[in-house]
């Protein structure tokens, strides 16, 4: 699936598909993060059955302000962590939204594009 960034300054996600997305033009087939403050990076786990705490607790290191929200892709299908693993998040008025990876995807690029304080934290399952 094609998607189109209203800003093109933004890093948006302009294709996604089956274990992978694309930034900007370039194809990642791998898990990442992604927010306007801390720019693009990998996200270590590969499997939903891997995600912790710690994986959670690393979106709060932005040089700037944390996240307002973080949106999180869990893979292929909707797959909801333990509120115990989100507790860093919350504790810090974080909101979180969690749906499948491709519904994450357009939702970042929409609230990025409105200049929202937005990470979309993207499982990407191969």
């Amino acid at each position: 699936m094609k998607l189109h960034a209203d800003n093109p300054h933004l890093l948006a996600i302009t294709a996604q598909g089956e274990g992978w997305v694309s930034v900007n033009g370039e194809r990642h087939t791998g898990s990442l993060v992604l927010s306007a403050s801390r720019g693009l990076r990998t996200w270590p786990c590969q499997r939903f059955e891997e995600l912790g705490a710690a994986h959670f607790e690393e979106l709060l290191d932005t040089p700037d302000a944390p996240p307002e929200l973080v949106v999180f892709g869990s893979g292929r299908r909707l797959r909801f962590v333990a509120p115990a693993l989100l507790r860093a998040l919350i504790e810090r008025g974080i909101g979180v939204e969690t749906m499948d990876t491709a519904a994450a995807c357009r939702t970042y690029n929409i609230l990025a594009g409105e200049g929202r304080r937005v990470t979309a934290a993207l499982l990407l399952e191969g």
